[in-house]
């Protein structure tokens, strides 16, 4: 299953090259990630209300080509599961105009509930 949304890159997201800052791509593959949980109906502050958290354990980026400002840019992901706790987040950045590749990223993070790790299987259901 993927899911995907289309941002545009604001001025302020630039550095002294005139390129997105590297950190920035993060937001954009959060906010993505967030964006998608929504769409599946749930609502990541209700879980924090609830006892449970999603947590990003790590995060490993690609760097392809740089974003520059008003660029039209579409942030993918895929999921799926590693193991009994882990959760996937496969995503893409890729700018509108060339369909080039910006960013590929792999995301992996667990399901905590009440500060300890818990299996992910009903986010999971929700999920696909």
């Amino acid at each position: 299953m993927k899911h995907s949304i289309e941002l545009i890159v604001r001025d302020y997201e630039l550095d002294a090259q005139g390129i997105v800052n590297n950190a920035n791509y993060q937001h954009y593959l959060e906010h993505a990630r967030h964006e998608f949980l929504t769409s599946k109906g749930i609502d990541f502050v209700k879980l924090h209300q609830e006892g449970q958290d999603l947590v990003v354990t790590r995060i490993e980026i690609d760097y392809k080509s740089p974003l520059k400002s008003r660029d039209r840019f579409t942030v993918s992901l895929e999921i799926e599961q590693e193991g009994m706790l882990k959760i996937v987040f496969n995503q893409q950045i890729i700018r509108v105009s060339d369909n080039k590749v910006v960013v590929n990223a792999k995301v992996t993070g667990v399901s905590l509930k009440n500060g300890r790790p818990n299996r992910p299987d009903d986010l999971l259901k929700l999920m696909k």
